[in-house]
């Protein structure tokens, strides 16, 4: 009936069921009911009414258990009670709404239906409780009735109207018994004035008083349209042929006009007008009624909708003007198929079931929930974790490999340690500079080789505290060409060894390259090239600080990113290809008939050093931040340990233990 093209001139005094479904819609929401079911009549108002529910319901994100619909069976009787007595008890929703008009309703309140206990009744027509000592006490009812207003003057009318002007009708009597509530005497002669009916009046009006101001709405708007039309310039209407002026002469299409257009204040300040679809714009109050401990009923109105009040104010509800059963606990109770998913938590719909069914499931690794039943979770940004509950995000630890530690603090006093031991060992040597023992195999290869195992062990302090764009260049750097220098040095040793047994031999031409300069030279030249191999490896790309936020969970790891990998296995290849020139030419000359043959003690070392760095690879590659770091500072301390240890130990025993072994004539014997 609102379509205005094919019914122009039907105008509405009562709220649309559109408006009426959208105010039970907002209700459900308002509270979170999700999960609702529907009792309707068969009637085609009601199917209507219920698909549009439907859609609104479905459209906030609830979801409908069952529709179930009373099929008449004769008169006012329905002929499927039970089957609806048995979903209604069964169903798991506690919120049902019943969409019927007001005769179906009231006869719906005399069935079983009723009586299912937890479940909260959403109707669209008030009912009249004409015994309140018979009826079921049902505190969680919610009505949505047109909005009531005290009428001026309306008691007044009542009281002093005489029915008896009436004409006789079965329809006007009933009339009279629904307006005053049946309390007004039998005959019905005058009026209900006399003392012992005097109480009446606070019957008359009370439940369907929303119908009262309708009417009285509905003549004053036909009034004031008849009034403009009358009163109009005659101009303002178009006359048709043979038409006249005269006011029994005016069509009902013209009347039309002022209907549609019309707009005035009633006398209780409302606007009164009719919208685009010629429903008349006025809104509904929500009616929570309840028996009072003396049997007296108590219609309190909880809230209203007004679907043309400003954008917010449309609709507002009262939670403390609505009484619940005492099982809900004197709060608004929860319907939904499941429960509400907490923060930390996502849903995640149940197979083969409606979208308002699901479990709650923990958001995965790297996520979070921060609001009550969220589809998807958030996930965190890169420099941020989950918290425990995981429904906020919090900043990662940083963490990198520091003084402050245990871890950091222990490596630091092994290197110092090793630091001052190669330092005792270099003193040892220098004082002890002119005894053979020092001077059999070129003392001054030696003295480099333990100022560079110094260095060895002091650049593993560049390991340790945060990572800057600096120490990432120098840590690769200068362990790379400190070890260079060392494994060198151990080659011009090795090498040495090795010529000079040879260049004892008469005219043997090696006596000539037995001098410092040449095992100088070999240490210079594997350096540098180890220098250039590095230089290159800084202009194509050179190591920088890095970010790692995906390694550890919940961890930013400070790291130095080498920058090119290459570059970096071809600096720890050369200094392979090193130690294991250096072995495999001590490892022939182990057996020299020499009484202190060093060959067999730089075998030893190389040995160390090899298994060392052989071990510390896959080591390196299957570990992740700053123990990353401390298993390459232990590769480095370890392997310059074993070059200090195999090499220079047995000579400090001697020198310091057995000095009569420190003599020329103990060295060459065989």
């Amino acid at each position: 009936m609102s379509d205005t093209v094919k019914f122009p001139y039907f105008y509405r005094t009562v709220p649309s069921e559109l408006h009426l479904c959208a105010g039970i819609v907002k209700l459900l929401k308002h509270f979170g009911w999700t999960w609702v079911g529907i009792v309707a009549c068969s009637n085609e108002n009601s199917m209507r009414a219920v698909q549009i529910l439907k859609e609104g319901i479905e459209q906030s994100g609830g979801c409908i258990e069952f529709i179930e619909t009373f099929h008449q069976s004769s008169s006012l009787r329905f002929g499927n009670l039970d089957d609806i007595f048995n979903v209604i008890f069964t169903s798991s929703t506690k919120v049902i709404i019943l969409y019927c008009n007001r005769d179906y309703t009231e006869l719906v309140r005399h069935t079983p239906i009723w009586e299912a206990p937890g479940k909260v009744w959403i109707i669209t027509a008030e009912w009249i409780f004409t015994s309140p000592s018979y009826e079921i006490d049902r505190k969680n009812t919610l009505a949505f009735t047109v909005g009531k207003k005290n009428i001026p003057s309306f008691h007044k009318f009542v009281r002093e109207v005489n029915p008896a002007l009436f004409p006789s009708d079965s329809s006007i009597e009933a009339w009279w018994k629904d307006l005053c509530n049946n309390q007004c005497p039998k005959s019905i002669q005058r009026s209900c004035s006399s003392d012992e009916t005097s109480d009446y009046i606070l019957h008359c009006d009370i439940m369907y008083s929303g119908d009262s101001y309708n009417v009285y709405n509905a003549v004053y708007s036909l009034a004031h349209a008849l009034h403009d039309m009358i009163t109009s310039n005659s101009g303002n209407i178009t006359l048709w042929s043979g038409e006249s002026e005269s006011i029994l002469d005016f069509l009902p299409w013209k009347l039309n006009h002022y209907l549609k257009n019309l707009h005035f204040k009633n006398v209780l300040g409302e606007e009164i007008f009719f919208d685009e679809n010629g429903d008349l714009a006025i809104g509904y109050n929500i009616i929570n009624s309840d028996f009072l401990p003396n049997g007296t009923q108590s219609n309190e109105i909880a809230g209203n909708y007004n679907p043309y009040a400003p954008p917010g104010n449309g609709f507002t509800i009262n939670e403390k003007a609505v009484v619940w059963e005492d099982i809900f606990s004197q709060a608004p109770p929860q319907s939904g198929c499941s429960q509400s998913c907490l923060p930390g938590f996502r849903k995640l719909t149940r197979e083969g079931k409606s979208i308002c069914c699901y479990d709650c499931i923990p958001c995965s690794e790297g996520e979070v929930s921060n609001q009550t039943d969220m589809d998807t979770c958030i996930t965190c940004p890169e420099d941020q974790w989950p918290n425990q509950k995981r429904d906020a995000c919090i900043p990662k630890v940083i963490t990198f490999l520091s003084y402050e530690e245990p871890l950091g603090i222990t490596l630091t006093f092994i290197i110092i340690f090793f630091f001052l031991s190669t330092a005792v060992i270099l003193g040892i040597f220098i004082s002890y500079q002119d005894t053979p023992i020092v001077k059999a195999n070129n003392r001054d290869l030696s003295y480099i080789l333990l100022i560079s195992l110094m260095l060895c062990f002091l650049c593993s302090l560049i390991f340790i505290g945060r990572p800057e764009k600096m120490t990432c260049i120098l840590r690769q750097i200068v362990f790379g060409i400190i070890f260079s220098i060392s494994l060198s040095s151990v080659l011009a040793k090795t090498i040495t060894v090795v010529m000079a047994f040879h260049a004892i031999k008469p005219g043997n031409k090696l006596r000539k390259w037995m001098g410092s300069t040449f095992s100088n030279s070999i240490v210079l030249s594997c350096s540098l090239l180890q220098a250039l191999l590095c230089l290159i490896w800084l202009c194509t790309a050179a190591p920088f600080p890095y970010l790692n936020m995906r390694s550890e969970t919940g961890i930013i790891l400070i790291e130095c990113n080498e920058g090119s990998v290459v570059a970096f296995y071809f600096v720890l290849g050369y200094l392979g290809f090193l130690s294991g020139i250096s072995f495999i030419i001590a490892f022939l000359a182990r057996n020299l008939p020499d009484s202190f043959n060093e060959a067999k003690y730089i075998t030893f070392s190389m040995l160390v050093f090899c298994s060392v760095w052989v071990s510390f690879i896959p080591t390196y590659l299957s570990t992740k931040g700053k123990y990353m770091v401390a298993v390459e500072i232990f590769a480095i301390l370890a392997s310059s340990a074993g070059l200090l240890g195999c090499i220079f130990l047995p000579k400090c025993y001697i020198i310091l233990l057995q000095p009569e072994r420190n003599s020329r004539k103990y060295l060459t014997k065989t």
